[in-house]
């Protein structure tokens, strides 16, 4: 009889490097003989009042070809009734573990609901994958959601000590067992926590066709190339690559920074009224709660 993993967070849908990694999780548990793995997720992360399109509608490739994994949108932050249809429909599946991707405090709030009502439907171990305690913006109400959010996890899975430092401030009279090896505590009172590197993704393969001198040549690209890869966003310090770039072109003349990256706030038609709206609410929320950071 097959062991059933839910392994909830953002489908290959998204984009980013949570999806990529729920999804890479899921591909690894799918090659285990007798596991049965399901990705459940979201179909809009995040309050309605952001402006930026979180979908990829540019990709062609199926990453979950060739897998058995069955992947369900279902869960909508603004649907409080979807929050409820999520917990439903993974307690239907009666996963022996439920595995939750933890990044972005605000969704607190339908995490602790769809938690709360497997733990009354289901006997699953819940165990959330946090990617942050101290969330980035460090906003005045992330610290809440996130104690709020987590609250209830039987197990959580850390990536670094320094997460795991942020785990125990957040939660001072809450004991903790520390493991490398995926040991869980014998008692209720103490919370399991599992230090696991993080992972280099799978997910992509070089294309055996790629032409390096070639692409050098059409991009006018010299000898070395820096490679800036990823989302463009204030908080990861591309502006400062840019100014240390320009120290080193003042020495050297085989160098190139290539930037490959989407524009975080920037995959909306910005001459539509909506985007107009979103942008104006989004600015007043973060002059109230991010201090106007990105």
């Amino acid at each position: 009889m097959s062991r059933t993993i839910v392994c909830f967070g953002p489908g290959p849908e998204f984009k980013g490097g949570l999806s990529n990694y729920n999804t890479s999780l899921a591909k690894t548990f799918d090659k285990i003989e007798g596991i049965d793995v399901q990705i459940v997720s979201w179909t809009q992360q995040y309050p309605g009042i952001i402006p930026r399109e979180f979908k990829d509608k540019k990709s062609k490739v199926d990453l979950l070809e060739g897998t058995k994994i069955k992947c369900t949108y279902i869960t909508n932050y603004n649907n409080p009734a979807t929050w409820k249809k999520t917990a439903d429909f993974i307690s239907s599946l009666n996963p022996e573990v439920v595995i939750f991707q933890w990044s972005i405090a605000l969704q607190g709030l339908p995490l602790r609901h769809i938690v709360k009502r497997l733990k009354k439907k289901t006997n699953a171990e819940i165990i959330f994958d946090l990617h942050f305690v101290v969330q980035k913006e460090k906003s005045k109400i992330d610290r809440f959601f996130t104690k709020y959010g987590i609250t209830k996890a039987d197990t959580f899975i850390v990536h670094a000590l320094k997460t795991f430092n942020e785990l125990k401030e957040l939660f001072p009279k809450k004991e903790f067992l520390l493991s490398e090896t995926g040991e869980r505590s014998n008692s209720e009172k103490i919370s399991s926590v599992i230090k696991l590197y993080h992972p280099i993704y799978d997910l992509f393969q070089p294309d055996p066709e790629f032409d390096v001198e070639k692409f050098k040549k059409e991009n006018n690209l010299r000898k070395n190339v820096f490679l800036y890869f990823g989302f463009i966003r204030k908080y990861k310090g591309l502006h400062n690559a840019i100014e240390a770039f320009n120290k080193v072109v003042q020495k050297r003349d085989d160098v190139s920074l290539l930037i490959c990256g989407e524009s975080f706030w920037n995959t909306l038609d910005s001459n539509k009224f909506s985007t107009k709206v979103k942008k104006v609410f989004f600015g007043v929320a973060k002059k109230i709660f991010l201090g106007n950071q990105e």
